[in-house]
C-alpha cells in the first residue's frame, strides 16, 4: 500500500485542507471522511466498510490485501478496526507535507521554550 500511495497518481491534498479551512475545519472535514467509511452500526471503520466504500477515496483500485495492510497501519491498539482517533492519526502520517509542517512547527515551539529558559 505504501507504495502505491507514494506513486505518481498519489496526491496529498492534507496540508491544502489545512491552508484553506484551518486546524478547526480539517479535523471536521477528517471526521466527515470517517464518517463516510465507518460501519454505521459498529461506529468504527471495518474492512467490510472500508472495502464497501473505497471509491469514496479513489481506492477502488486497491486489491483487499491493500485495504487490510492500511488497516493494520492505522490500527494501534490491535482490534482490527480503525476508531475516528486513529483514522485522523493515520491521515497525518499519510500526509508527508503535514507531518513536515508540524516538524517545523514542534521545532519552533521547542526553540521559544528554551530562549524562555536562557532569559531566566
Amino acid at each position: 500500500m505504501a507504495n502505491r500511495a507514494s506513486g505518481a497518481g498519489f496526491h496529498d491534498y492534507l496540508p491544502v485542507m489545512a491552508e484553506k479551512l484551518g486546524p478547526e475545519g480539517l479535523i471536521e472535514e477528517l471526521c466527515n471522511g470517517f464518517n463516510l467509511l465507518m460501519d454505521p452500526a459498529k461506529g468504527v471503520i471495518t474492512f467490510e466498510s472500508l472495502k464497501r466504500n473505497a471509491a469514496l477515496l479513489w481506492l477502488q483500485g486497491f486489491s483487499d490485501s491493500d485495504l487490510q495492510s492500511m488497516l493494520r497501519e492505522g490500527d494501534t491498539d490491535g482490534d482490527g478496526v480503525l476508531s475516528q482517533m486513529e483514522f485522523c492519526v493515520l491521515m497525518f502520517r499519510l500526509s508527508p507535507g503535514l507531518m513536515m509542517e508540524s516538524e517545523e512547527l514542534l521545532e519552533q515551539a521547542l526553540a521559544d521554550e528554551l530562549q524562555g529558559f536562557d532569559s531566566n
